[in-house]
C-alpha cells in the first residue's frame, strides 16, 4: 500500500490536541487525512486535509465518516464502537479495533479483562448504582478507604474519588462504577508500547507521573522515571502482556502503580497517544505520534530509546479565569534551555483544562526536573 503523496486516506475520530499533535506526522510523510469531530473550534481542523463536523457518539456520523476513509484511528476513546464494528466487517482497517475500545471504555468491563487475563490490577467490586457502594459499606461488605471510579466517560481526573468517608460519596453520579482497593504505592508509573499488525513491539522507557494533589492531574512527566532497573523491566514486562491480551494495533498506554513492595499493579490503559508520551516529540529518537503511525499502517517501527532526559509540564488553565486565553509570560521560558512550549490551539480556557505542555530537555534529569519547577511557578493560563 503506497500511504505517501496518493489517494490514500487516514481517518481521526476527535480532533483535539493529541489529533493536532498527529497531525504534524501526517503532514511530514505527506499522509491526506480526515478528521471528525463536533466542534467547530477543535484544534486539528487547521491542520487535517478534511474536517467533518459530527458527534463521535453517533452511529451514522462515524460509520458515514468512516466508509470514505481507508485506515481509521482515534485520539480519543469515547466514539460509537457499534459502527466501528460494522466498519470493519465491511472492510475499513480500525485500529485500535472495536473489540478493544468495547473493552477499555467501561472501566468495569477493563478491570475485569485484567483478571480474566491473570494481569495484575487493585482489587476491586463493581455496582450498577452508586446507592449500592452505601449498602455494601452498611452491610460490611466495603471498607473505608476505596476508590471510587464512574464505570464510564471518565478523564483528566474526571470520574475518579478517593473515598474515606460516606459523605465523600455526596455529589457523586449515580450510574455504574467500581470501588477500588486504595493501594499504597511509590510511583505512578507509565509505559507506552507500540505494536504494528505485523506483531513488531516496541516500548518507550518507563516514564514517572507527578501528580496535582488537587486536580487529580498529571503535573509533571519523567523520562526516564527514577526508578530501579528490575522495576523498570518489571513494569516493561507487564505493559507488553497487556497489549498481547488485547491483540492491539497502534499505541497501548499502561499506566501503574510501584507499590510499596515493588510489585506493579495495572490502573488503566489508553489504545491511542497519551499525555504521558508528550516529552517523545523533543526527547526521543521517534516521537509517540509517529510511532502511532507507524502502527497502524504496518510500517516498520522507530527507535524508541531517548536522546536526553526529558520532562513535560501540563499547561491547564489557572483556577479563578474563564474565558478567551491568555498565556502570561511565555517568552520568559522560552528564554531557559531545552524548554519548547505546546500550545494546543483552544481558544476558551477555564480552571484545569488542559491547554498546552511544555517540554524540558536536559542531559541531566535532576536539573531538568528544577528547570520544570520554574516553568511551572512561571506560566499562567488565564484570560482576558
Amino acid at each position: 500500500m503506497n500511504y505517501f503523496s496518493s489517494n490514500f486516506k487516514l481517518g481521526i475520530l476527535g480532533g483535539g490536541q493529541l489529533g493536532k499533535m498527529l497531525l504534524n506526522d501526517t503532514r511530514k510523510f505527506d499522509i491526506y487525512t480526515c478528521v471528525l469531530d463536533a466542534s467547530d473550534e477543535a484544534p486539528c481542523k487547521i491542520a487535517s486535509n478534511e474536517f467533518h463536523l459530527g458527534d463521535l457518539m453517533d452511529y451514522n456520523a462515524v460509520y458515514n465518516f468512516g466508509k470514505q476513509v481507508d485506515v481509521l484511528t482515534i485520539e480519543i476513546e469515547n466514539v460509537n464502537v457499534d459502527a466501528l464494528e460494522t466498519l470493519e466487517k465491511e472492510g475499513v482497517k480500525v485500529y485500535p479495533s472495536s473489540q478493544t475500545l468495547r473493552t477499555i471504555q467501561n472501566k468495569a468491563v477493563q478491570k475485569l479483562f485484567y483478571v480474566d487475563n491473570h494481569l495484575p490490577t487493585a482489587p476491586f467490586s463493581r455496582f450498577a448504582y452508586l446507592s449500592e457502594i452505601e449498602d455494601a459499606i452498611s452491610n460490611g461488605g466495603l471498607e473505608f478507604p476505596f476508590v471510587w471510579k464512574a464505570a464510564q466517560f471518565g478523564y483528566d481526573g474526571n470520574g475518579v474519588k478517593v473515598v474515606r468517608t460516606l459523605s465523600d460519596l455526596e455529589g457523586l453520579p449515580k450510574g455504574e462504577c467500581i470501588a477500588e482497593t486504595l493501594v499504597p504505592f511509590k510511583n505512578e508509573l507509565a509505559v507506552i508500547v507500540a505494536r504494528n499488525a505485523a506483531g513488531e513491539t516496541k516500548t518507550f522507557p518507563v516514564v514517572e507521573m507527578e501528580f496535582h494533589p488537587e486536580a487529580n492531574q498529571v503535573e509533571y512527566v519523567i523520562c526516564p522515571a527514577r526508578i530501579d532497573d528490575h522495576v523498570a523491566k518489571k513494569a516493561e514486562d507487564v505493559a507488553l502482556k497487556v497489549s498481547k491480551a488485547f491483540n492491539h494495533v497502534g499505541l497501548l498506554a499502561v499506566e501503574m502503580f510501584q507499590t510499596k513492595n515493588d510489585d506493579i499493579l495495572i490502573n488503566e490503559v489508553a489504545p491511542r497517544p497519551h499525555n504521558s508520551g508528550h516529552q517523545t516529540i523533543e526527547a526521543s529518537y521517534t516521537s509517540q505520534f509517529e510511532q502511532h503511525l507507524r502502527a497502524i499502517l504496518n510500517l516498520p517501527l522507530g527507535r524508541t530509546d531517548s536522546k536526553v532526559g526529558g520532562i513535560m509540564v501540563n499547561l491547564v488553565g489557572a483556577e479563578g479565569y474563564t474565558g478567551n486565553v491568555i498565556y502570561q509570560n511565555i517568552e520568559t521560558i522560552m528564554k531557559m534551555d531545552g524548554v519548547t512550549p505546546h500550545i494546543y490551539g483552544k481558544k476558551q480556557t477555564r480552571p484545569f483544562r488542559k491547554m498546552g505542555h511544555v517540554t524540558i530537555v536536559n542531559e541531566d534529569l535532576s536539573e531538568a526536573r528544577r528547570v520544570a519547577e520554574e516553568v511551572k511557578k512561571t506560566i499562567k493560563v488565564i484570560s482576558e
